[in-house]
């Protein structure tokens, strides 16, 4: 893909463009490549740029009490963004790493501002993003806050499959704050129970 099919696949999945959004959007665009486990952006760095991810998976994760806690997934399709650090240019204490091969394509946050400013298709994107990647957190942290154990494991599964898929489940438990053991509990049940409904059935 170049710049102005990815420009094309962002404004699909976020906001209509007209061809000259798209010019505008395919200018900013800077593609990368990294490999498994390549680092994209270390603890203390400022989030210098807001990446579209074209080809691969990715996390977000900070430690705490010397442990790995995974903060968000982002594959095909999706955003990868440390808001706070990105809006204020200050350092943030999340990681982001690759967990597959992976191609993404960054929008440097100067471009952006200047861009924002003189053009309000890109304005008005910039804040369709922004707002897609507040209330899936906002989404996330009610998860965590009034879900039990299996009710956050079904609703991974039903909204975003193919981080069970292709997640490490040790990530996908730290994701879902919840022990590797009570996650293999969780998706045992899960699937002894598929299998006794589909039994029941036929």
């Amino acid at each position: 893909m170049d710049t102005r099919d990815v420009a094309r696949e962002i404004a699909r999945i976020y906001c209509r463009l007209t061809p000259d959004g798209i010019n505008a959007l395919a200018e900013m665009l800077v593609p990368f490549k990294y490999a498994k486990g390549d680092v994209i952006m270390p603890e203390g760095h400022v989030c210098q740029y807001m990446y579209f991810v074209s080809r691969g998976m990715v996390r977000q994760y900070y430690y705490k009490n010397n442990k790995d806690v995974t903060e968000h997934f982002s594959y095909e399709g999706r955003i990868v963004i440390c808001i706070e650090s990105f809006l204020k240019q200050e350092p943030s204490r999340l990681i982001v790493e690759a967990l597959e091969n992976s191609v993404l394509y960054g929008i440097p946050y100067d471009k952006l501002q200047r861009k924002a400013e003189e053009n309000r298709e890109i304005e008005l994107l910039f804040r369709k993003i922004l707002e897609h990647a507040l209330i899936s957190s906002q989404v996330y942290a009610d998860s965590q806050r009034f879900e039990n154990a299996t009710e956050r494991y079904q609703r991974l599964l039903d909204s975003k499959p193919e981080i069970l898929l292709r997640a490490p489940m040790v990530h996908v438990a730290s994701y879902l704050q919840m022990s590797p053991e009570t996650l293999s509990r969780v998706r045992g049940a899960h699937v002894d129970g598929g299998a006794a409904t589909a039994n029941k059935d036929a």
